[in-house]
């Protein structure tokens, strides 16, 4: 499990992309209150380098956080050591039974498990209802076409003090499929090491996904962000209620 956010984009993926887990936290915090979901078990897929989880300790719940990247696992570990995290697919892995399940960043639409596939959504959204609370909330966000246009190649970087990440995007409509070539530079020692990675994400559409929430019995709300953080184009995010 080591092909995906190895060490280095790991690291910039931490210190450089932040705004998406730390934003959020207080919107999320806030649905979770909304839903008398103040305490207990919130396990955390798609968890990367903790900072989710750094935030839900801080508010007083226990954190679970599931990653299949072992950088990212490795950081989390040192970043949040109040929480408890696992190495393993969110398609895969067991969940235990908990008062929410978050998965935000577009965890779900990443196709870094080849069995992610439409009946294996279901079959995670059945996993997560068993597993849930009575009144328990799995919270995630989704992208859906659109994020750059039929035709063309979206071309981008960053840079911090000792990297730099360039990212070239482009989707696939027939296949709904959205391909990202990552390369990224980081200063070590006196040079600066050279890594790539293909990144590639299966796109959805809200419909779809509200119809597959409502057959395995959630109570569904459809946002645009988690309270005053706004989602980037072409994303969406959902909140599942399971009955009580």
């Amino acid at each position: 499990m080591t092909e995906f956010y190895r060490q280095d984009l790991a690291y910039i993926h931490d210190i450089g992309f932040s705004d998406w887990a730390v934003q959020s936290a207080p919107g999320i915090l806030e649905i979770l209150a909304k839903n008398e979901v103040k305490d207990g078990l919130i396990v955390d897929l798609g968890c990367g380098t903790g900072l989710s989880a750094r935030e839900f300790v801080k508010a007083g719940y226990e954190v679970l956080g599931i990653d299949i990247s072992e950088g990212a696992i490795a950081i989390a570990k040192k970043k949040v050591p109040d929480a408890e995290f696992r190495l393993g697919s969110v398609f895969k892995v067991e969940i235990p039974a908990c008062n929410a399940v978050i998965a935000i960043s577009e965890c779900l639409n990443y196709l870094f498990d080849r069995d992610n596939n439409d009946r294996e959504l279901i079959k995670l959204f059945d996993r997560i209802d068993r597993a849930l609370i009575p009144g328990g909330v799995f919270i995630f966000d989704i992208v859906e076409p659109g994020q750059v246009k039929t035709g063309q190649i979206s071309q981008g970087f960053r840079e911090g003090k000792d990297w730099i990440v360039l990212v070239e995007k482009e989707e696939d409509r027939e296949k709904n499929i959205l391909n990202r070539r990552i390369i990224t530079f980081r200063k070590i020692g006196e040079y600066y090491r050279r890594d790539e990675e293909i990144h590639c994400q299966r796109l959805y559409q809200r419909k779809d996904i509200e119809q597959k929430l409502q057959e395995v019995g959630f109570k569904v709300e459809i946002m645009d962000g988690y309270g005053d953080y706004k989602l980037p184009i072409a994303r969406v995010a959902f909140v599942a209620t399971k009955s009580k």
